[in-house]
C-alpha cells in the first residue's frame, strides 16, 4: 500500500542551498572553492555579542523564555527604531523568534488564510513563495524589473485581474540589491491601508547600503504592515538564528500563540547575547566598509570576465547578472562554473521561475581574498 505524501510538502528546493553543498564537496576533495553563493556574512559575530554569550553561559540557566522573547532584549529593539528612525515603539509588539525564516510563517500564519492571494516580485526571495504555497496560500507575482528599479509599484497592483490579500516589499531586496525610496515606499504603504492589503515589509539587509537611498522602515508611515527584521545579515549572526517582526497591534496575540504552539521561543542564548549588538556600531560598520570593498572589487572585474549587465545594488551584499549572452540554462551555466573555476554563485531560477534562465547572482558577503580569487578564475574561464 502507498502511503499519503502531503502535497503541502512538494514545494520547490532553495537551490542556493543546494549549490553550497555541491561547493562543499568540492571543498572536501580538496580543490579550491570562492564562495560566492550563499548570503552569509564572512564575519563573526560582534565581539561583544560574543562575550555577552559567554557570560550568559555560566550565569544563566538557559530555559525557556516567554513567547515574545525577553524583555531587555525587545526593549532594545523598540529603542532601535527610536535611535535610528525616530519612531517610538511599545516593546510589546517587538516578536523576536528563530531567524527571520520563522517569523515568515509567523506572519503569514497570522495574516492570511489558505487560498488567499498574496502578491510579491520576481526577482526575490525564494522562501516567500515557497513558504506561501506550502501554506496553501496562492502567490502573485509582480514582474519587475530595471523599469520599476526591481521593486513592486502601486501601477503594477492596480494593474492586477483580481484584488490581493498581501504584498510582501523587501528594501534591500534580495537578489537585486535595490532600494526603495521614501516616497515610493510611502506611497505603496498607504496604497496597502487604504485597499485592505496586509504589507509584510521585509527589511533583514536594512544598515547594508551603498549609494544615496537612505534606509527606511514601513513603522514609519503606520502600524498595519508586519515588519520582518533579523540580526543575521547587519548584525553578522546567521548561525545564531535570530530574528525579530515588529507587529501590528491586532495580531500581536495570534503571533503570540503561534509562536507559542510552533517554536516555544527562540533561543535563550541568542536572545541574551544579542542584547548587546546594538551596542557594537563601530565593528558593524567596518563590516559594511567592507563589503563595500568587495563590490566595487566586482563591479571593476567582473565585466572584464563578460559580466557587464547588473541590477542597482544600492544595498545588501549581491550583484544580480543579466547572463542571457552566455546562457538560457542559468543552473546548467552555474554547476559548469563551479566544476571549472571553483566559482560558487547561484542561478537565477531560484530567484525568478520566469526569466531566471537568463540570470545569475553574485554575494560578496565574504573576504575580499574570496572576491580576489574569483574574478581570477573567471577572467581566466574558457566558456
Amino acid at each position: 500500500m502507498t502511503l499519503k505524501k502531503s502535497a503541502r510538502g512538494a514545494i520547490s528546493p532553495f537551490i542556493v542551498m543546494d549549490v553550497l553543498r555541491a561547493a562543499n564537496l568540492r571543498q572536501e576533495s580538496g580543490k579550491a572553492v570562492y564562495h560566492l553563493e550563499v548570503g552569509q556574512p564572512g564575519t563573526p559575530a560582534p565581539k561583544k555579542v560574543r562575550e555577552a554569550a559567554a557570560r550568559a553561559l555560566e550565569g544563566d540557566l538557559i530555559g525557556y523564555t516567554d513567547a515574545l522573547g525577553v524583555e531587555p532584549l525587545r526593549s532594545a529593539i523598540a529603542g532601535h527604531y527610536k535611535t535610528k528612525f525616530g519612531v517610538s515603539l511599545d516593546p510589546s509588539r517587538i516578536c523576536v523568534a528563530s531567524g527571520s525564516s520563522s517569523i515568515f510563517v509567523l506572519a503569514f500564519l497570522a495574516a492570511f488564510d489558505a487560498g488567499d492571494r498574496v502578491a510579491m516580485a520576481a526577482p526575490g526571495y525564494p522562501a516567500y513563495r515557497n513558504i506561501l504555497g506550502a501554506l496553501g496560500i496562492e502567490t502573485v507575482t509582480l514582474m519587475a524589473g530595471p523599469e520599476s528599479h526591481y521593486q513592486p509599484t502601486v501601477e503594477m497592483l492596480k494593474a492586477l485581474d483580481k484584488p490581493v490579500d498581501g504584498l510582501i516589499l523587501a528594501s534591500p531586496s534580495n537578489p537585486a540589491g535595490s532600494m526603495i525610496s521614501r516616497e515610493k515606499f510611502a506611497e505603496l504603504v498607504r496604497y496597502c491601508q487604504q485597499n485592505g492589503i496586509r504589507l509584510i515589509s521585509d527589511e533583514i539587509y536594512q544598515g547594508i547600503s551603498f549609494g544615496d537611498v537612505p534606509d527606511s522602515t514601513a513603522v514609519e508611515f503606520g502600524d498595519e504592515a508586519f515588519i520582518v527584521n533579523s540580526f543575521s545579515k547587519y548584525f553578522s549572526m546567521t548561525g545564531w538564528r535570530l530574528g525579530w517582526a515588529v507587529v501590528p497591534p491586532d495580531l500581536v496575540r495570534q503571533v503570540e500563540c503561534l509562536q507559542q504552539n510552533l517554536f516555544i521561543s527562540a533561543p535563550t542564548l541568542s536572545q541574551l547575547a544579542a542584547v548587546a549588538a546594538f551596542d557594537c556600531e563601530d565593528e558593524l560598520q567596518a563590516n559594511i566598509a567592507a563589503y563595500a570593498r568587495n563590490r566595487e572589487i566586482l563591479l571593476n572585474e567582473l565585466p572584464k570576465a563578460g559580466f557587464d549587465q547588473f541590477a542597482p545594488a544600492d544595498g545588501a551584499f549581491y550583484l544580480y547578472a543579466d547572463v542571457s549572452k552566455h546562457t538560457d540554462d542559468s543552473e546548467a551555466f552555474c554547476e559548469k562554473m563551479l566544476d571549472e573555476t571553483g566559482v560558487a554563485i547561484t542561478p537565477g531560477t531560484d530567484f525568478d521561475p520566469f526569466r531566471g534562465k537568463s540570470y545569475v547572482r553574485f554575494s560578496f558577503a565574504h573576504s575580499e581574498q574570496t572576491m580576489l580569487g574569483a574574478v581570477n578564475a573567471l577572467r581566466d574561464w574558457k566558456r
